[in-house]
């Protein structure tokens, strides 16, 4: 929050030291606006988001955390036993977004050398060995390639409900972010929601069919540029990469060369060989000075719940959105888009 152009600079540029008066007014706009829950990403370049979000949740009263987490990492008991610490800190407001990675480079800081399969793997035995804990099985025990448990068992539960006559107990909503069929595979096993970048309706209509048959949500990540017109969007767009430059055209020129992320690797793929419009509302012109996250929905309020049923039509039911500037663009839709869609909701027409 508040770094306008944090994805045009090189990442050893950017302090990971949070702005906690900020972030706390950010929270509680959140909430104002009827924003659901707020991304806590994991990265060298930010603060640890369970810690993060455990002093955040304390200022606040409905917004959840969405908190991201990698394999890899730490033990799957220990980050159970977080997890669960932190509903209790938050009354319930945490979810999970699970990342594989996307740099190796970055991957290698924390220990982990694995390639791109292996990691999905690991992932899937980590995220195994999570659900027997939240199920209470009893002991746990589980022997894999990558993690192995003997009769692993916490005292501190999950807690989904501190606010009724008892605890509810359960475990918290799981996102699972990716584009690759591995990803595809997981998020069927282990999520409630696949979170993926967009694509043309059409196309992406083809790809999330087997996540969607399963039962699975299907989310998109996508940047917002929206304004009282659309030619102020347009506008508004276009200069936010004219502020970027050619020095954050050439950074993530590099970036491709460097990622092993299949949606990441896509994303830049399909904003080189297309046009910058993908459709009327898909722009990909922020993609090469922004990187993957930059892809965006484009226009007035209008259009963007137009855009927003074409994907609904589809299946998609759950958006995590990027605004630029942030605070001003989550203002802006809480007050002029998300009361049409909720509207619209209402009256059963997507």
């Amino acid at each position: 929050m508040g770094e306008r152009l944090r994805r045009s600079r090189t990442l050893a540029s950017v302090s990971g030291v949070p702005d906690i008066a900020g972030h706390v007014d950010f929270c509680r706009q959140a909430e104002a606006c009827g924003i659901e829950s707020l991304l806590m990403a994991f990265g060298f370049t930010r603060p640890d988001p369970v810690a993060y979000a455990a002093a955040l949740g304390r200022h606040t009263e409905k917004i959840k955390f969405l908190v991201a987490v990698r394999s890899g990492i730490l033990s799957p008991t220990y980050f159970v036993q977080q997890i669960n610490t932190l509903s209790v800190l938050t009354s319930g407001r945490v979810s999970i977004n699970i990342v594989a990675g996307r740099v190796p480079d970055e991957l290698r800081y924390y220990g982990d050398f694995l390639p791109h399969d292996e990691r999905y793997e690991r992932t899937d035995e980590f995220w195994s060995v999570c659900h027997a804990l939240w199920r209470g099985d009893g002991p746990v025990d589980f022997a894999g390639r990558h993690y192995r448990v003997e009769s692993a068992r916490l005292n501190t539960p999950f807690v989904s409900d501190v606010d009724g006559p008892s605890p509810v107990h359960g475990r918290p909503e799981i996102y699972l972010g990716g584009n690759s069929d591995q990803a595809i595979a997981l998020a069927i096993r282990h999520a409630d929601c696949l979170l993926t970048f967009p694509d043309v309706p059409d196309r992406l209509a083809q790809r999330i069919r087997p996540v969607l048959d399963s039962g699975t949500d299907v989310g998109l990540l996508v940047s917002l540029f929206c304004r009282p017109t659309r030619a102020e969007a347009i506008d508004a767009a276009h200069e936010l990469i004219a502020s970027a430059g050619e020095q954050a055209r050439q950074l993530h020129g590099a970036m491709r060369a460097r990622t092993d992320s299949v949606g990441y690797t896509a994303t830049y793929d399909m904003a080189s060989r297309e046009s910058d419009w993908a459709t009327r509302y898909l722009w990909t012109g922020a993609v090469p000075y922004l990187g993957p996250p930059g892809i965006a929905l484009v226009g007035s309020p209008d259009d963007i719940v137009e855009a927003l049923a074409e994907y609904q039509a589809i299946g998609v039911n759950q958006f995590l959105f990027m605004g630029h500037p942030d605070l001003e663009q989550m203002t802006f839709f809480g007050a002029e888009v998300l009361p049409m869609v909720r509207a619209r909701e209402r009256a059963g027409v997507r």
